[in-house]
């Protein structure tokens, strides 16, 4: 099994800025994996928002997000970072991480997920 624990959500203003966290452990976690962020906003499906390969050297982004939003990982402490600029109040929405073996935007390439981090932007 794999655990993902989300953390560094929180209430900031427009135009301020997050660092979300995603921990991984568990037995068959795999320093391999393709870790990704997605974000659920109530009454909305889940959305991708990044992911990046094992190495750190490949990152894949929709076009929406690019620009705003940095995925990282440090393979020393298992832990995958979003680093959350300019935030908007449609920003607002549960983050997830999630990780799979491909790098891939659609939420069935992802296998384990997170419970996730509440993200609100307030206006």
């Amino acid at each position: 099994q794999v655990q993902l624990v989300e953390s560094g959500g929180g209430l900031v203003q427009a135009g301020g800025s997050l660092r979300l966290s995603c921990a991984a452990s568990g037995r068959t976690f795999s320093r391999y994996a393709t870790m990704g962020w997605f974000r659920q906003a109530p009454g909305k499906e889940r959305e991708f928002v990044a992911a990046i390969n094992w190495s750190g050297g490949s990152t894949l982004y929709p076009n929406s997000m690019t620009g705003r939003f940095t995925i990282s990982r440090d393979n020393s402490k298992n832990t995958v970072y979003l680093q959350s600029n300019s935030l908007k109040p449609e920003d607002t929405a549960v983050y997830y991480c999630a990780t799979g073996s491909r790098l891939r935007s659609t939420r069935d390439e992802y296998e384990y997920w997170g419970q996730g981090t509440q993200v609100t932007v307030s206006s």
